[in-house]
């Protein structure tokens, strides 16, 4: 296991969309390796979702792992460490709401994007066995988020208003006290 360097914005891998995990690959050792990787390092960075393109692998591999408690986006549901393995998401209603994320790969940025706030996600686990969730609210725009990086996709290509984009230190200051 080991902690790998985060690739930010402008790199090209962030980019491309990511190929997608084959049935014998995802038996792999290499696999887990990747993944105990992704682990380490998200967890050093202290985020609480991951895609294997911001390690600069380019492959449909997705970890998330929340808490839970009370956060600025109100109380939030604990989720245990999960691995998505070729994730699909499927929007359930179209209706949208918004939030200020922030990115491991956008350091020192947040900006306010608004995204499908029911959603239901397919993927396979490491055993590769299905798994299967339905979300909504804040949890829905989570896996949007690092599911996006899947695609090629990073949050700031899905902010509509370019004046709700900020530096982390003045949205603690100025944005943050308003919401």
């Amino acid at each position: 296991m080991a902690i790998r360097d985060i690739i930010r914005m402008g790199h090209p891998t962030l980019r491309r969309p990511a190929r997608p995990v084959g049935e014998a690959e995802l038996r792999s050792k290499a696999l887990r390796t990747l993944v105990d990787d992704m682990i380490d390092t998200l967890h050093h960075a202290g985020g609480i979702g991951l895609a294997a393109p911001q390690i600069d692998v380019p492959l449909r591999v997705a970890i998330i792992e929340i808490p839970g408690g009370r956060t600025r986006y109100g109380e939030i549901a604990p989720m245990p460490l999960t691995v998505f393995v070729n994730p699909t998401i499927e929007v359930l209603d179209p209706a949208t709401a918004g939030y200020w994320e922030g990115c491991l790969s956008v350091p020192g940025l947040r900006g306010y994007v608004e995204r499908p706030q029911h959603v239901r996600v397919r993927a396979r686990d490491l055993a590769n066995r299905p798994v299967e969730l339905e979300l909504q609210g804040f949890l829905a725009t989570v896996f949007q988020h690092e599911f996006d990086h899947l695609d090629g996709r990073l949050y700031i290509d899905r902010i509509t208003d370019p004046t709700r984009l900020a530096f982390e230190e003045e949205f603690e200051r100025f944005i943050l006290p308003e919401t």
